[in-house]
């Protein structure tokens, strides 16, 4: 999470309200909280409203995590592919003129 200041938000996992103190948005941490209400759905087929309030929290700022290193492998994939290209370019490049200069020696 960024370094705004920080508010106090509210969001909703498994059926339950929890006040929250984050720098985030509303609009990101709702999403977080999505993400890891949806996930309580897939382990647990009903909802535990018992959950507290820390497990919540800690499961926010894991799901916000994982964004974040997910976010930074595609940037390093990104990178990693247009140095490729630019290799594939030159090792190309360097091949064509390995392959004239034979040619005229040839003749």
């Amino acid at each position: 999470m960024d370094r705004r200041a920080s508010q106090v938000m509210h969001v909703q996992v498994a059926g339950q309200r929890y006040k929250v103190v984050s720098s985030s948005s509303q609009a990101e941490l709702t999403r977080l909280a999505a993400a890891v209400d949806a996930k309580l759905a897939e382990l647990a087929h009903r909802p535990n409203p018992g959950a507290p309030p820390s497990i919540v929290l800690a499961a926010i700022a894991l799901a916000h995590d994982l964004e974040q290193e997910r976010a930074k492998r595609q940037r390093v994939e990104v990178k990693v592919r247009d140095l490729l290209r630019r290799i594939l370019v030159r090792i190309d490049s360097a091949l064509e003129s390995s392959a004239e200069g034979e040619g005229s020696r040839s003749e």
